[in-house]
């Protein structure tokens, strides 16, 4: 039984300029989103408690998105695709919005 070397050929590709041109912005994006952020964190007022929390929270959101959209691809998935994911995820945080106000309101006249 005679023993054969096989020898392993790679391959190797060119790197795909427009693809990591693309995770730069990607990441830059997210950078300028995050900076933000903090901005908001360390300028506004505690008098403004409310109007921070919503601009954080939208924030979230759209980086959440932007997240979803690049990394996950589903920017590029059909319509009926992200809208079988969009609409139980508006509902759920409808329901989520409609508990914390309750139990604000029940906590409130206790």
């Amino acid at each position: 039984m005679a023993h054969t070397e096989e020898t392993l050929h790679i391959n190797v590709l060119p790197p795909d300029r427009a693809k990591i041109k693309k995770l730069w912005m990607t990441a830059l994006i997210l950078l300028v989103i995050t900076i933000l952020e903090f901005i908001v964190a360390f300028t506004v007022p505690h008098e403004y408690k409310d109007l921070r929390v919503w601009i954080f929270i939208t924030m979230t959101i759209v980086k959440a998105g932007y997240i979803v959209g690049e990394f996950m691809h589903l920017r590029y998935e059909v319509k009926v695709l992200i809208w079988s994911i969009l609409i139980p995820m508006i509902f759920i945080v409808w329901m989520l919005v409609a508990f914390i106000y309750e139990g604000m309101a029940i906590s409130a006249v206790r």
